[in-house]
């Protein structure tokens, strides 16, 4: 057999060397000159105002608030209550006790209000969402 038959070399598939050469650009397009298409200024639609977030701003407003109220309520019953001045001993223990009790369950009954208030916060903001989409 006089033909030698030469096998064909594989093809790379690496995709940082492309198989068929780039082809340059014929040139550059010059960027536009004046006022976009559809700006206010030729008369077109106005683009759309970016959206508002008020509800975000109310809804830290209120976590502040609720933030404050538990911080004070906590500090109030740091000091010895007037109704525990003149006792002694056990008694003078049991008064603050019981004075530090109702602090704790009035301190819980806010953060239980506060969950609440997000969870109800947190529904009216989707119904808005659902109501407002775009269809």
């Amino acid at each position: 057999m006089g033909g030698e038959r030469r096998a064909q070399e594989p093809q790379s598939w690496d995709p940082r060397e492309p198989q068929t050469p780039a082809r340059q650009p014929d040139g550059w397009a010059a960027p536009p000159q004046g006022p976009q298409a559809g700006s206010p200024h030729q008369g077109g639609t106005p683009q759309p105002k970016k959206r508002r977030r008020i509800f975000f701003w109310i809804f830290l407003a209120i976590q502040i608030l609720f933030l404050i109220w538990v911080i004070s309520g906590a500090a109030s019953g740091s000091s010895t209550p007037e109704d525990c001045r003149g006792l002694t001993g056990d008694n003078l223990k049991l008064c603050e006790d019981a004075d530090d009790v109702g602090t704790t369950i009035g301190v819980g009954l806010i953060i239980g209000l506060w969950a609440a208030v997000d969870v109800i916060l947190g529904f009216t903001y989707v119904v808005y969402r659902l109501a407002t989409r775009r269809a």
